[in-house]
């Protein structure tokens, strides 16, 4: 029996630095998504103050004690969101009243550390957390490690929904482990989707029988000035975003895939948003060839173990006082 849901992907600029301004512009997107009938929304990676391209961009970004690096790194733990960021509450009466389900990407700020987390909100429950697993590169020089404590699914009335960030897609062990929480549909972010994160998004659909959102977004050099600008601006800040060249600096490429790894849908490099209607009963017919958590597994030769432990890394103890 068919079982039709609708998908859309919002690939759009986001307002960098600016996090404040951003869930503004972020409840709107997700407003006209939800107006358009979609029932599960996307966005790219850290929609919520954008992807820090300085990282890659900017020639001098990652020279120690840069004085450009230290600025927006100070900026964005002023401006990330929290664990049950009360800014957020728009967002969450939206999805509420609309039953809808809304996954995007934001800096998150725990203790002194920022994460790159994709939180996924759904009706009437606190966001779901994923908090990327190993940051790629450059950064580190900005993000911590998230741990197994945010590698789960949302069981939506439709089905079960997850996320993994960006390069964690080319992590085996992770896959797998997704794949055992048997995903419907898998929401694959990423700050532009190039051709191999486009390779890797349609193998992650065939691979683990389920749709998959490749959510890229679309960001040029203006953008980062303008969300300076808008946060009280900074000139050291400003002098490193000024080594970028003055272009386009994400290119969008958004998918929605079938589970036979098939293009539904696909974006170009502009802002638009992305929709399609994708039947989830052909993930479960795709499992009839594979099903790489089940009779493809070989579960007598390999055995994964998940640690879903939250690690603080410090425990109070108040028994050891006494």
């Amino acid at each position: 029996m068919d079982k039709i849901l609708k998908v859309a992907i919002v690939q759009a600029a986001p307002i960098p630095l600016c996090i404040d301004q951003g869930i503004g512009q972020l409840c709107k997107y997700v407003a006209d998504a939800s107006d358009a009938g979609a029932e599960l929304i996307a966005f790219g990676e850290t929609f919520l103050g954008g992807y820090p391209i300085w990282l890659d961009e900017a020639p001098g970004a990652a020279l120690w004690n840069h004085p450009g690096t230290k600025a927006l790194h100070r900026i964005l733990m002023d401006q990330a969101i929290v664990p049950g960021d009360a800014r957020l509450a728009p967002l969450q009466k939206l999805v509420d009243e609309r039953n809808i389900c809304v996954s995007v990407g934001a800096h998150e700020r725990v203790r002194s550390s920022l994460y790159n987390n994709q939180l996924l909100f759904r009706p009437e429950q606190t966001p779901l957390d994923h908090r990327k697993l190993v940051p790629t590169h450059g950064e580190r020089l900005i993000w911590n490690r998230g741990d197994g404590s945010t590698l789960s699914v949302h069981q939506a009335t439709w089905g079960h929904v997850g996320n993994l960030i960006c390069w964690e897609h080319w992590m085996p062990l992770a896959r797998a482990a997704m794949h055992n929480l048997h995903e419907d549909v898998h929401v694959a972010c990423w700050p532009s989707v190039r051709e191999t994160y486009a390779i890797a998004s349609r193998h992650y659909a065939f691979e683990g029988g389920c749709h998959v959102l490749a959510a890229g977004t679309v960001m040029h050099r203006a953008d980062l000035l303008n969300g300076l600008t808008m946060v009280g601006g900074d000139a050291d800040a400003q002098a490193l975003i000024e080594e970028i060249p003055d272009q386009q600096l994400q290119f969008g490429g958004s998918l929605i895939i079938a589970p036979d790894g098939s293009i539904v849908a696909e974006a170009k490099d502009d802002a638009m948003t992305l929709t399609a209607e994708i039947n989830l009963a052909a993930g479960a017919e795709a499992k009839a060839a594979l099903d790489t958590d089940g009779h493809y597994s070989r579960a007598d030769v390999f055995e994964l173990s998940v640690d879903t432990r939250e690690k603080l890394g410090v425990r109070w103890d108040p028994h050891k006082s006494e």
